[in-house]
């Protein structure tokens, strides 16, 4: 199951750099997550600051 990155977002870029297959990107309004790419390893949920991105 992927995560996703909800409107919280702060764009920080704190996950992005966490992604060990980097499927984390900028998105127009906020980054977001290639659910194809995404192992499903939760690296990104322990780095984000405001608890924006959660399981699918």
């Amino acid at each position: 199951m992927a995560h996703v990155i909800s409107s919280d977002c702060i764009s920080c870029g704190s996950c992005a750099g966490e992604c060990p297959v980097e499927a984390i990107s900028q998105g127009d309004e906020h980054y977001i997550i290639d659910a194809d790419a995404c192992i499903d390893c939760a690296s990104c949920t322990e780095v984000c600051p405001v608890g924006a991105i959660s399981q699918e």
